[in-house]
């Protein structure tokens, strides 16, 4: 019985991450953004509705259907209780639903999610309530899960959700990509949404999972979907897709056959996906030609990039890497930006120059809740026989919330 239920639940999270969004999306275009937290009620009712049948009976052969018509009906019920609906639009709403049935979804969905992230990018809006908006209603996040992708206490995410709903309800009338210059100005902030979507998938901050391969795969269609609009070409926007690429081609390779994390330096490099790296690179380069000022979308694919393409750990090109980490670092400093860059310190110049570096960079920035920050020093510390390198060992385990990751941090100090 708990298999069982471990089972349902694990596709309950599945079902949540890859069907939500496009459930929330096609409701929001259709009854608008003053419905959104009916809409929210009356999707979370659905797929509990659904988990209680398909826990018994088998899943639908196309469950985006299913969930989309029997949200759809709950809107319709919901909204005749409230008298908030003439009895013409509930037949003209029948009336379309059932031609739907059968030629919906794809378009559909393509079109809704694409007008929502924009929708929730609208400039009316807070950059943080932005953020916030389509994290959890494109993204599907939790506020555990929202905390650690912009630094903040869930209690303080669950407040500024709420918040940020009823300016959403309030200054956003319409769902719909904006025209070519209003698109392109909210172009940087979908980007950085889509990118904190990838992370949170590729580097899963909390549970038993180190990989959400599905959320990755998701963002990843987002962003090949903002090209399909010639007004959204940006040379952020390869660079970004280029980055997910690459991350992507090395899934199989992060994971042993115990399902337990695999170091870089471990990494099985016959497992990686050479067809996306081709893909990523293609994107790549077209970042590189029409780039007049690099993002760090493109800094970072470029390291993905020399990782991927070393055929051994040996033979990594860390100078390469540590000139792009510099980059960067002088292009748009960021404190995980310069953490990052101390591991290819220590490739180059020596565990002594970036420990030096290391305790220099914490003069400038509080890194004492970052796992990453007493990690790298540990090793670092072990590297040069310190005797403390045990203590800081400790202090990232402590602050490691992924089970994974804990576990992998645990076998250095055995």
């Amino acid at each position: 019985m708990q298999h069982l239920q471990h089972h349902i639940d694990k596709q309950l999270d599945h079902l949540f991450r890859n069907e939500y969004a496009k459930v929330i999306a096609i409701l929001t275009k259709r009854y608008g953004v003053n419905h959104i937290e009916d809409i929210e009620d009356v999707v979370q009712e659905t797929f509990l509705k659904a988990m209680k049948l398909w826990g018994y009976k088998s899943v639908p052969d196309n469950p985006t259907a299913w969930l989309v018509s029997v949200a759809r009906n709950g809107m319709i019920d919901l909204l005749r209780r409230q008298k908030k609906m003439s009895l013409d639009t509930e037949v003209t709403v029948k009336e379309n639903q059932e031609k739907e049935k059968e030629t919906m979804l794809k378009n559909e969905i393509s079109d809704s999610q694409l007008k929502m992230i924009f929708a929730c990018c609208d400039p009316k809006l807070s950059q943080e309530y932005q953020l916030i908006l389509s994290l959890k209603l494109i993204g599907g996040f939790s506020n555990k899960e929202l905390s650690e992708a912009l630094m903040k206490k869930e209690e303080t995410i669950a407040k500024a959700f709420t918040r940020a709903k009823k300016q959403f309800r309030d200054k956003v009338q319409f769902v719909k990509v904006p025209a070519e210059m209003g698109l392109q100005s909210r172009l940087f902030v979908v980007l950085r949404v889509i990118y904190l979507l990838f992370t949170e998938g590729y580097a899963t901050t909390s549970g038993s999972q180190m990989l959400k391969r599905n959320i990755c795969f998701e963002a990843l269609r987002l962003a090949l979907l903002l090209r399909e609009n010639e007004y959204c070409k940006h040379s952020n926007l390869e660079a970004l897709i280029a980055l997910m690429c690459f991350h992507i081609s090395r899934f199989d390779a992060r994971m042993d056959d115990k399902g337990e994390l695999v170091s870089l330096d471990q990494h099985d490099r016959s497992l990686y996906d050479q067809d996306l790296i081709q893909f990523g690179l293609h994107h790549l380069q077209y970042a590189r030609g029409s780039s007049n000022k690099p993002s760090n979308y493109l800094f970072e694919a470029a390291v993905s990039y020399e990782h991927c393409i070393a055929q051994t750990f040996a033979e990594t090109n860390w100078k390469a890497i540590l000139k792009l980490y510099d980059l960067q670092v002088r292009n748009q400093p960021s404190p995980m930006g310069k953490l990052n860059r101390i591991v290819a310190v220590h490739k180059v110049h020596g565990a002594g120059q970036a420990l030096a570096e290391l305790n220099e960079l914490a003069k400038g920035y509080d890194y004492e809740k970052i796992a990453l920050f007493y990690a790298i020093k540990a090793e670092l510390l072990q590297e040069l026989e310190h005797p403390d390198y045990s203590d800081e060992l400790k202090k990232a385990i402590s602050l490691t919330e992924n089970d994974l990751i804990r576990k992998h941090l645990e076998k250095k100090i055995g």
